[in-house]
């Protein structure tokens, strides 16, 4: 039987991990190593796996791939929806819905991405282990009779 949905608003814990991937999100969006190097456990066992992208393995491959990210972008405007936060002891994860515009260099990109966020609490703080984001297909355009 499911357990029935816990609201973040009304507990302490799950709005803590909230507030750890809006820091994420916050670093995404400020294209800053800095500010992501906060946000992960630098351990070699982290992962993450970027639209398009083989798996990273580790915090020292994760890093890179954020620095080259960042490097190559512009700007870069971030939209976060159909959040939803579950936690079970000291792990807790975070599914929602990133809808990213990108200004690069030769253009623009518009993407819809499916994340997963996992955390975990290490020394009292959630930090992330693992980034999964996978491109969502395209919102078919209604048709008209």
């Amino acid at each position: 039987m499911d357990e029935p949905e816990h609201d973040p608003e009304h507990d302490p814990e799950l709005e803590q991990v909230l507030a750890a991937n809006r820091r994420f999100y916050a670093a995404f969006g400020a294209l800053s190593v800095e500010q992501m190097s906060a946000v992960w456990l630098h351990e070699d066992w982290v992962q993450c796996v970027h639209p398009g992208w083989q798996l990273l393995q580790g915090w020292e491959e994760v890093r890179e791939s954020w620095a080259r990210i960042f490097g190559n972008t512009q700007r870069i405007q971030l939209e976060i929806a159909s959040v939803s936060v579950h936690a079970e002891g000291e792990v807790a994860w975070v599914a929602c819905v990133e809808t990213v515009l990108s200004s690069f260099e030769r253009g623009f990109d518009h993407a819809q991405i499916q994340a997963t966020n996992i955390f975990v609490r290490h020394d009292g703080v959630w930090q992330l282990v693992s980034h999964h984001a996978s491109p969502l297909p395209p919102a078919e355009e209604p048709t008209v009779q």
